[in-house]
């Protein structure tokens, strides 16, 4: 396959309330064949950014980040598909090895992208935050996301193939995003365990916690990270313990 028979490539983006994040992330973007960016009620101004770089903004309630993704998957045009979040930036680097791949003959049904994540400018090597793979570059003939509310992933029907190049992702200014995103997904995922019958029990509330701190500044090198890798080691212990607080109220509201 010659250059000029390069694939096409939709590059799908959803958003909420991402006025701080979503231009520079559409930014990184501009290489792809096309942009659509799924918006779930913004009342900034995402809207009107992500319009400047692309007729195909459009409105989907909220319906968890699995359904959401494969929303904005399915208005897309190509085959091919991008997955990016608003904290998230393609390098230049990556950019310039997707057209690689996509110039080039058999690609393979998915690819995983490892991610370098920064909180308040410092990055974060350690925590089991690098290089954090996640499946971004696929063909939706071949793949689709999972219907999880949260945690979702991407189900391929064939080999995934890794690519050497970063996402960078800025997802945290500082503590204050962090417990603000912990706040979010704990909800999400207490609601995901209970409608899926799980249980909340005493060892969820003492031992999950206190492992999943060991776990993350202990065994997987937070304290490598210095300051934020013991931050980052009790907010997971402290996510950890809220979603099993929350999934316990949601049990108790039945009866």
């Amino acid at each position: 396959m010659t250059s000029s028979a390069r694939r096409p490539v939709s590059a799908v983006v959803i958003a909420l309330n991402e006025e701080r994040n979503i231009a520079a992330c559409l930014e990184s973007l501009r290489f792809a064949d096309e942009i659509v960016v799924v918006d779930s009620g913004s009342t900034d101004a995402t809207r009107d950014i992500a319009q400047r770089y692309t007729e195909k903004v459009f409105g989907v309630p909220w319906k968890g980040f699995g359904p959401q993704k494969q929303a904005a998957v399915d208005g897309a045009r190509h085959d091919m598909v991008l997955n990016v979040d608003c904290d998230e930036r393609v390098t230049p680097e990556l950019a310039e090895e997707i057209g690689q791949l996509l110039s080039a003959p058999g690609m393979a049904p998915a690819y995983t992208v490892p991610r370098r994540t920064f909180v308040g400018g410092k990055e974060i090597r350690h925590c089991g935050w690098y290089p954090d793979r996640t499946t971004r570059l696929f063909d939706r003939s071949k793949a689709r996301f999972s219907s999880d509310l949260v945690h979702e992933r991407v189900d391929v029907c064939g080999d995934t193939h890794p690519l050497r190049n970063h996402l960078l992702h800025l997802s945290f200014s500082g503590i204050g995003d962090i417990l603000a995103k912990m706040n979010r997904y704990s909800d999400l995922s207490a609601r995901q365990m209970h409608e899926r019958g799980r249980k909340c029990g005493i060892l969820d509330l003492t031992v999950r916690p206190a492992f999943a701190f060991l776990k993350t500044y202990f065994l997987r090198g937070g304290w490598l990270d210095g300051v934020e890798g013991l931050v980052i080691s009790v907010t997971t212990a402290l996510l950890t313990f809220t979603k099993y607080v929350k999934l316990r109220e949601l049990e108790r509201k039945r009866f």
